[in-house]
């Protein structure tokens, strides 16, 4: 699916933290970070807030982070910051990864498996099952820090709260924060298919997203202009701009060092463009002969297994749970009478389901195919909501989810006729969440005030929530960036744009909420949080 931006020549600072990512590029060890102290040894770290028993301190005030944490239970002491000789350990060698990244980004030495002393942060799985397997406790009391969740993914978050809190020479706040999210998906989406991003944008990115808590990055890697992934089944649908797949690797394992799932897209019948350069008999053409572009001609086996082939070699380089099968804007259903404009599909419709079969029917058909493709990997699937269609014989499958963009097309159903049919449901509303380069077809670069005091991910089309029984269903949302006039902007251009945009969503993904500081007291908060 897509559309279009222009906007403002800002280039987008990338904060590398002390012996932070920087290091993680060039493979060296920033300094402070090694085999770690012996467990049975405590040094004496230097200039950490330390409790004094003749000192009187004030009851602490509520952490300011971004997403801002969902409790604090304050306490009175001197809180905690980093310090000479401070160290992380872990209670659980599961905890090393999270542990080691964490202290290159503080500065402190990671001590592995070991006992806390004085100043030391402390990670730990507390093997307790949770509703919620992002959820986390962090405890700063008598000069330490304890981190502990159900799973690393909730000892992560923490990490990130903890590193915004101390950020600039802050100092965590003595207390208890227990925290997490309201939604489980909290994505970004990338349109690579129209505009070519370079590996190290995309993996900047992705740590941008992490300490925002976002769980999700969608790849939008195929679409008319473009085929951006190196391919060995296909090598001719290829662009010339693209990522190998030693680099999507690199990013794939980036984001699971992050705790973020990648959700890749190769969109089908419609939008397949590159494929179609390669493929041109697979075009689909109406009654007149007319080419409908980017559509492949659905009652053609071919189209299929070009598509499934890609489906299935992709799947290995993308080991994620979740898959989305685009489905949007097939131009035979964008016209008033398929069946006359084209009477290949209406005929291969009847052939496969019946007399009264209809074009959407076989299109569905086609969308289900692929799910029972990717259902073969092992994937959660998702759909454009325009991809479904009403009054047809032929259902989707149940496990699809609806990633809800638009009210636009042509029949445009509201909603909640999804969700009162008990489907689930992605927020990606195009009026708050659509960042489109160039801004055609009326659209408007969306921005982070927006979306901070009007959206949230009950308003899924337009600027009108719809009922709150259908919470449970909306599983979050997403920020898409799509790159419609690609030459619009440049990538720098991009990741200043969505700052702020992707900071707000990120608020209001993990409380929907009415957030407790104003927009001007969070701009100046990100600002010192980063």
């Amino acid at each position: 699916m897509g559309v279009a931006l222009a906007g403002a020549a800002v280039v987008f600072g990338v904060t590398v933290w002390p012996g932070g990512d920087a290091g993680e590029a060039n493979g060296s060890r920033p300094t402070g970070v090694g085999a770690g102290a012996d467990s049975g040894d405590c040094p004496s770290p230097s200039s950490s807030p330390s409790t004094s028993p003749s000192r009187s301190y004030p009851m602490s005030q509520k952490p300011r982070t971004i997403p801002a944490v969902r409790e604090h239970t304050p306490a009175r002491g001197p809180g905690w910051r980093p310090s000479d000789g401070a160290r992380l350990v872990v209670d659980d060698r599961k905890l090393a990864d999270e542990g080691k990244l964490t202290a290159r980004e503080l500065g402190l030495t990671y001590g592995g498996e070991a006992e806390p002393c004085d100043g030391d942060v402390q990670l730990t799985l507390t093997g307790k099952n949770q509703p919620n397997s992002e959820a986390y406790t962090m405890t700063v009391r008598n000069g330490r820090v304890r981190i502990s969740a159900a799973t690393d993914t909730g000892v992560f978050y923490g990490t990130r709260t903890l590193k915004q809190e101390v950020r600039d020479g802050g100092t965590a706040p003595e207390g208890v924060v227990r925290d997490q999210p309201a939604k489980p998906q909290r994505g970004f989406m990338l349109d690579t298919a129209r505009k070519h991003f370079t590996a190290g944008w995309i993996e900047d990115r992705i740590r941008e997203l992490g300490d925002l808590k976002y769980n999700q990055l969608g790849l939008h890697f195929s679409d008319d202009q473009g085929f951006r992934i190196e391919s060995d089944t296909h090598p001719e649908v290829v662009s010339k701009q693209h990522l190998t797949k030693a680099q999507v690797r690199r990013i794939v394992d980036l984001a699971a060092s992050r705790h973020i799932k990648v959700v890749p897209e190769i969109d089908s019948p419609g939008h397949l463009g590159a494929v179609i350069a390669a493929y041109p008999d697979l075009q689909l053409r109406n009654a007149s002969g007319v080419a409908a572009s980017g559509a492949v001609d659905i009652s053609k086996p071919r189209a299929a297994k070009v598509v499934d082939d890609l489906l299935n070699e992709y799947a290995d380089l993308f080991p994620g749970p979740y898959w989305h099968l685009g489905a949007d804007e097939y131009r035979a259903l964008m016209v008033s009478d398929p069946e006359a404009s084209y009477p290949q599909l209406a005929a291969a419709a009847r052939a496969r389901y019946g007399a009264r079969a209809t074009v959407a029917d076989l299109a569905t058909g086609w969308m289900d195919d692929r799910a029972a493709t990717m259902r073969g990997h092992d994937r959660t699937m998702r759909a454009w909501n325009d991809g479904f269609f009403r009054d047809t014989k032929v259902q989707p499958s149940r496990d699809i989810q609806v990633a809800y963009w638009t009210g636009k097309e042509i029949g445009a159903r509201q909603p909640d006729e999804y969700l009162s049919a008990g489907r689930r449901v992605v927020n990606y509303n195009d009026e708050f969440l659509y960042y489109v380069l160039g801004e055609p077809n009326q659209f408007v670069y969306p921005t982070g005030q927006r979306i901070y005091e009007q959206w949230t991910p009950l308003v899924l089309r337009g600027t009108t929530p719809v009922d709150k029984q259908y919470d449970d269903q909306i599983l979050g949302g997403s920020f898409a960036v799509w790159c419609d006039l690609s030459n619009s902007q440049t990538e720098a251009q991009v990741a200043q744009g969505v700052r702020m945009p992707l900071r707000a969503l990120s608020q209001k993904l993990w409380d929907p909420g009415k957030p407790d500081l104003s927009w001007a007291q969070f701009q100046k908060l990100a600002e010192r949080v980063g």
